[in-house]
């Protein structure tokens, strides 16, 4: 089974954090994923299945400021669960594991940035340490089909990082920084705009 369900909300760090949006993130990336594990994991169990449970993390975990204040506290608790329930679940013979992309160009990751899909690879490809290579979806497939199979019968509780072997911290910080700050000049072209509507 794969808990993949995940969304990302706004461009923002902890001081101008929306409650009401980590909230959002907390119950779809948080109570999601201990729902899945929990009935998952039960229905295993019953019937003496010896499973594989994957869970969809993110780099965001590992290393700040790859992602927004919310949903980088969301994503550290889904690796958080799925370490607690590794000798839970290894008793009855389930696996467990998470798999952590770093940035994949789709809706999901586009639209808060407001970046087309070729921006947002070009982003990524400038601040990955592995040149040559853009991460898409069929690899991180690929990583769920491994951890699914009979292939890693013998992993379990491990965060399987996809990232080309890390990120270049100075290019990371002023990505971060451009991002931020042209989330706040979009927002301030929308308050003149709209100030200048209604008067």
């Amino acid at each position: 089974m794969h808990s993949n369900a995940g969304v990302t909300g706004p461009v923002e760090g902890v001081m101008d954090m929306d409650l009401t949006q980590l909230d959002k993130k907390l119950a779809v990336h948080v109570r999601g994923t201990a729902a899945a594990i929990k009935h998952v994991a039960r229905a295993m169990r019953a019937s003496g299945t010896h499973g594989s449970i994957i869970c969809t993390a993110s780099v965001a975990a590992r290393q700040g400021k790859l992602g927004p204040a919310a949903y980088t506290a969301a994503k550290h608790s889904v690796i958080g669960l799925m370490r607690s329930a590794v000798l839970e679940l290894g008793a009855h013979g389930i696996r467990i594991n998470c798999i952590s992309p770093f940035g994949v160009a789709t809706p999901l990751t586009c639209l808060p940035t407001g970046m087309t899909p070729e921006e947002f690879e070009d982003v990524c490809c400038e601040m990955a340490i592995l040149k040559g290579v853009v991460l898409r979806g069929g690899h991180v497939a690929q990583v769920a089909l491994f951890l699914a199979s009979d292939a890693s019968e013998y992993i379990s509780g491990h965060d399987l990082v996809i990232d080309g072997r890390g990120v270049n911290d100075t290019l990371l910080l002023a990505n971060y920084s451009n991002l931020i700050r042209g989330k706040l000049e979009l927002d301030l072209f929308r308050v003149k705009s709209t100030s200048s509507s209604s008067s």
